[in-house]
């Protein structure tokens, strides 16, 4: 396993590098910083796969929380470079902090939904908290060092009939219930499960607000980094939905049935979906090196 992980690490450098260099000349390059920033995360992957995976396919769960942490890693990065909290949703921040406690309410006291390699002995839960920890700074300085360059009238997610700034109920709720109904078992633990399956439906739609706000900048280019972070969050869907098509009999035991394994699978893929027109607008200015296009209006969101 660690020669095919050399192998694909070598070839993916080797691919960047040619894309790079096949780039027309008046079309712009990423900046050094933002080369070197993925250049680092992929070799520490290699890393950590080479040092804690026993070359099972569960370790593409805990790359899969990796990408979440590069992901709020690059937007904290982008809020201290630029002093700037601008084209960042407060609302996608509180969901992801209410996705990250509950998750590891789960995991810190029972084992059946961490991967099953050595990763899953501790580095996955560090993985998950510190992603915590950034997703509370990017909080604290979105809120108190750069509030005024908050733009709060375009995080107008959820704001039909309730005030503005409680619009992430619109989110929290109908996933809390979900998980309440709808769970798997691997725990054997209400809470323990519960707490799991509610991380796991919440995050399925916590990137809405952020997207909801892209479409409201009318005109305005989506900053390189966010775009970025926001690619890295969808993609860590994307490797975990996979997981989990391959342990789909993890998720249909005896007391639950199939329907539940269906029902989490689905909120994987919804939001996957949810991110189409934003995977297509981010593929196109990495092709051509130009600012992302904002994002079309999707009339039916609150």
């Amino acid at each position: 396993p660690s020669n095919s992980m050399v192998l694909a690490w070598s070839g993916t450098m080797q691919m960047f590098d040619r894309v790079l260099r096949s780039l027309p000349m008046d079309v712009k390059r990423p900046s050094n910083s933002m080369v070197l920033a993925w250049v680092a995360f992929f070799s520490f992957s290699f890393i950590v796969y080479y040092a804690l995976s026993d070359g099972d396919f569960s370790f593409i769960l805990t790359y899969s929380a990796l990408w979440r942490c590069f992901a709020f890693f690059l937007l904290n990065f982008r809020m201290l470079t630029s002093n700037s909290a601008s084209s960042v949703s407060l609302k996608t921040l509180e969901a992801y902090v209410v996705v990250f406690v509950f998750r590891l309410a789960s995991l810190l006291r029972h084992e059946g939904y961490l991967p099953y390699d050595r990763s899953g002995d501790w580095f996955y839960h560090l993985v998950e908290t510190t992603s915590l920890a950034l997703v509370c700074g990017a909080i604290f300085l979105l809120y108190f060092r750069f509030r005024a360059t908050y733009d709060e009238a375009k995080d107008a997610f959820g704001s039909l009939h309730i005030p503005p700034q409680y619009g992430v109920v619109y989110i929290i709720v109908p996933a809390m219930i979900l998980a309440i109904f709808l769970r798997p078992n691997l725990n054997k633990d209400f809470f323990s499960d519960a707490a799991w399956t509610f991380s796991m439906y919440l995050e399925s739609v916590a990137i809405l607000p952020q997207l909801y706000m892209f479409t409201k900048q009318a005109n305005t280019p989506v900053e390189v980094l966010v775009s970025h972070c926001v690619f890295a969050l969808g993609f860590a869907r994307v490797m975990e939905m996979a997981f989990w098509l391959w342990s789909f009999h993890e998720l249909t035991g005896h007391a639950t049935g199939r329907l539940v394994g269906y029902v989490v699978l689905l909120s994987q893929f919804f939001h996957v979906a949810f991110m189409g027109d934003f995977f297509y607008y981010y593929f196109q200015s990495i092709r051509w090196g130009t600012p992302m296009n904002v994002l079309p209006t999707h009339s039916g969101m609150v």
